[in-house]
């Protein structure tokens, strides 16, 4: 609850700092939805902060994990998001399979290297079937999905960079993608690992080049199960 906390006061000040810049094209009200969205999804993750039964069970956290998605999903459901603006849908927009193809081989050839680099020595089948599923299923539609969607709403300034239009909600997006793995709070201090925050930092950002450029989650997903699972296999 703690780092919780940090990341509650770290976004909205940051945010409101962003948004004095470019007052025109921010706002506040749905810069305060995204924080909900973040305190929301990590209170379901931790099962309310471990006070939830788990009635799934296992080494993993698979009650967590499925709780924050159903709740992503039906946010996504809501006439205030909707499917497809959160990217839930297997609708691609034209031409940009193509144009996609050579950004996903990268985030493969990326993962590899990592893979190669750090393996792991061999897992479990839990473990293989987690990690081919859940990390994919739920991160994306949550921070390439509805946080993005709301980022984007709280910031409308944009910059048309490498075929796509850039806002303050991607960088935002994946600032809190690589604070969520890299940023904690245990033993009564504060943690930061800059190794993992370097290592979230460019798949987060193929990521969301990927959902704005072909409108969809689908490549997300599907590479960000590959690039956790791979390791397992090496």
């Amino acid at each position: 609850m703690i780092g919780l906390g940090a990341t509650l006061v770290l976004l909205p000040g940051l945010g409101m700092a962003l948004g004095l810049v470019d007052r025109q094209n921010f706002s506040p009200r749905w810069l305060i939805v995204a924080a909900l969205l973040v305190a929301v999804n990590d209170v379901l993750l931790t099962g309310v902060y471990g006070t939830l039964p788990d009635l799934i069970g296992g080494e993993w956290n698979w009650q967590g994990k499925l709780l924050a998605l159903t709740a992503t999903l039906a946010i996504a459901a809501s006439p205030a998001f909707g499917w497809s603006r959160s990217g839930l849908t297997f609708l691609h927009n034209p031409g940009s399979l193509k144009a996609a193809l050579p950004v996903a081989l990268f985030y493969c050839a990326f993962f590899v290297a990592i893979a190669l680099a750090f393996p792991s020595g061999g897992a479990g089948a839990e473990a293989i079937a987690f990690q081919i599923t859940m990390p994919g299923f739920e991160e994306e539609p949550f921070y390439r999905g509805i946080l993005l969607l709301a980022l984007d709403q709280a910031f409308k300034g944009r910059q048309r960079l490498l075929g796509v239009e850039w806002g303050w909600g991607a960088v935002l997006s994946c600032f809190l993608f690589g604070i969520g793995h890299a940023f904690g709070f245990s033993d009564g201090e504060f943690s930061f690992d800059a190794m993992t925050m370097a290592l979230t930092a460019v798949p987060s950002f193929i990521g969301v080049w990927l959902r704005l450029r072909t409108g969809s989650l689908l490549l997300p997903i599907l590479l960000h199960n590959f690039g956790n699972s791979l390791s397992l296999f090496v």
